[in-house]
């Protein structure tokens, strides 16, 4: 049996509130599992635990009790994370380094070297889009430029998972766009992809399943389609009927001679389902 991408079980997170004596729940008993292959989606409003939850996964902060796995292995273990890329929501690069040089460092932190560290160079301009930006210095690149290079650093030790924190934040449309394609050619070469994000309509269109995070526990969570089905109604979808058979569809539909071409339930949309899961707060 091949393991998840990431298994989440009873996952909880407190922080303590210094000088106040108090506490402050960010994850509470969260369990979560990423299939591999999938593109992933954690939503929420500010302050849900999202950015906890995969600070968690990536081992820069401890939890307070539960079990994470990478690909099986205990994330605890320094190896299980060497199979995974990371851009942050604001990562910091060194404006004087061109895109190509930005490479080389965290290539050369990550041991390649030599004909290896320039053939993945190479590649990875190539694939964000940056391969005429090579030679100019971060301090001219847009935003979106530098979320491009960003990702490109994530991918220079071939993961197996790349987690993503708000990665079109603060990205221009086109941008956005062309950060959401090389999200979907990530997973057609068979990269497992986990983001949060605050831009719905894109995480809709590039998500396989998402969770909904609502004060640190999960309030909604599935594959979209099914997440944004009004369980409640049933569309029926026509072809050649006319306004009468319409109005007497269950008496016609039999003997009318239109044809059912596709009986499926109507969609709501991530942000208005997004809204609704977020609004009320759980007990405990």
């Amino acid at each position: 049996m091949t393991d998840p991408a990431v298994t989440i079980r009873g996952l909880t997170k407190v922080f303590p509130i210094p000088f106040r004596r108090g506490r402050l729940v960010a994850v509470r008993d969260l369990n979560l599992e990423v299939a591999r292959g999938q593109v992933y989606g954690l939503l929420g409003p500010n302050g849900s635990g999202k950015s906890t939850t995969l600070k968690i996964i990536l081992g820069l902060v401890s939890p307070t009790k539960g079990k994470t796995q990478i690909f099986g292995r205990d994330n605890r273990d320094v190896g299980s994370r060497s199979t995974v890329g990371f851009l942050p929501e604001n990562p910091y690069f060194y404006k004087y380094l061109t895109g190509e040089e930005t490479l080389f460092f965290f290539g050369k932190l990550g041991g390649l070297r030599g004909r290896r560290l320039q053939a993945r160079t190479n590649e990875l301009l190539a694939l964000v889009r940056l391969e005429d930006a090579r030679h100019r210095r971060l301090g001219s690149y847009s935003k979106g430029m530098l979320q491009r290079i960003g990702l490109a650093q994530a991918l220079l030790p071939e993961p197996k998972l790349v987690v993503l924190d708000e990665p079109t934040a603060g990205v221009d449309p086109e941008g956005s766009r062309e950060i959401r394609d090389l999200i979907l050619d990530l997973k057609a070469r068979g990269i497992t992809v986990l983001l949060s994000s605050h831009l719905l309509t894109q995480v809709q269109e590039i998500c396989d399943r998402v969770s909904i995070l609502a004060h640190g526990a999960i309030v909604k969570e599935g594959r979209v389609e099914d997440l944004l089905a009004i369980e409640s109604q049933t569309e029926l979808i026509l072809e050649n009927a006319t306004p009468e058979i319409l109005a007497e569809i269950r008496i016609l539909l039999e003997r009318s001679g239109a044809r059912l071409v596709e009986q499926r339930q109507p969609k709501t949309s991530l942000e208005r389902l997004f809204l609704e899961a977020t609004k009320t707060r759980p007990s405990g």
